[in-house]
């Protein structure tokens, strides 16, 4: 079976372009068939669009789509722009083979708000790439003077390009604490006015897992989540995990992390300034577990009877209020 598989989110600084360059590597590892980098699914027999942005609406093979979320299409207020570009894009997934979402609370998402019927629908979980383990004592200490780190310090990770509401970073920075806040990330204009924060910009992932390692705690303030890589990439490295209590993240954490009430930073701040190690092992699952069920997967698609191209043709009714 010959796959072509959409590579070019694998540049992408967020967790989308993690999801597609661990994936690819560990399908490779696995060695099942022939995976190739191609946003051109003519002649193969699966086309892999392992984000929204690459799904086709008139694919000339079966196609499988990974959809991360659907938080432009749940809070549309908040993201009327993307929620915009999205449209077409919905719409086909609704026509692929299969869809495959990280965390049952997505598949619940894509259910209710683009009825895609849950025999398509397959949960594949991800993991922390093998960068992210315990690092030493002077691995650490050399992250902490590269980045004018503290030695005790509160972590949060993510892309800070653009504002992200539902990360809630500023609320975040603003949230009274006794340790101080560094934020990991690619960083943007807006992020740099953020108040009493220490931002460290891009690093690599080496040293990202030390500064992990060094953390006391990592602290993720999300009201929404498709999975949270993050939060497992911290367990990974050692570090405790305290997050806002959202469905995704407690199905991925549940025992592994310290839980507080989505409108209550204040109790989250506090938590993870009292949390102690050892944090409990990272979820168990590896990408090399999701490379393995992602290939059944592709080939499910590929015996798909020649009525593949999707059933469901209509808008989606939370895009615009009504179907056409």
């Amino acid at each position: 079976m010959k796959v072509a598989f959409d590579s070019r989110p694998a540049a992408d600084y967020r967790g989308v372009g993690r999801y597609a360059r661990c994936l690819l590597e560990a399908l490779r590892e696995n060695g099942h068939g022939d995976v190739v980098e191609s946003h051109d699914p003519r002649r193969f027999d699966v086309f892999h669009a392992p984000w929204i942005d690459g799904a086709l609406l008139r694919s000339p093979v079966p196609m499988v789509v990974t959809l991360h979320d659907l938080i432009p299409l749940k809070r549309r207020g908040e993201y009327l722009r993307s929620g915009l570009r999205f449209r077409l894009r919905y719409l086909a997934v609704q026509r692929a083979v299969r869809v495959i979402v990280p965390t049952r609370a997505v598949a619940d998402d894509a259910i209710t708000h683009l009825e895609i019927p849950a025999d398509r629908l397959v949960v594949i979980n991800e993991a922390a790439a093998a960068a992210f383990h315990p690092r030493s004592e002077q691995e650490v200490d050399a992250v902490r003077r590269r980045y004018g780190l503290p030695s005790d310090y509160l972590l949060w990770v993510g892309g800070l390009k653009v504002p992200d509401p539902r990360k809630r970073v500023a609320a975040l920075a603003r949230t009274a604490r006794t340790m101080p806040l560094v934020l990991a990330g690619q960083t943007g204009r807006w992020a740099k006015e953020l108040p009493d924060v220490m931002l460290t910009g891009a690093v690599s992932d080496d040293d990202l897992a030390a500064i992990y390692t060094g953390a006391h705690a990592l602290v993720f303030p999300s009201d929404d989540e498709g999975f949270g890589l993050p939060p497992v990439e911290a367990l990974a490295c050692g570090a405790p995990v305290v997050t806002c209590d959202v469905p995704a993240l407690r199905e991925v954490l549940d025992g592994r992390a310290t839980f507080a009430a989505v409108d209550d930073l204040d109790s989250l701040v506090a938590a993870a300034e009292a949390a102690e190690r050892p944090a409990p092992a990272p979820p168990p699952w590896t990408w090399r577990d999701a490379a393995e069920t992602t290939w059944e997967v592709y080939e499910e698609a590929a015996a798909a009877p020649p009525a593949w191209r999707g059933a469901r043709r209509r808008r989606p009714r939370s895009v615009d209020g009504g179907e056409d």
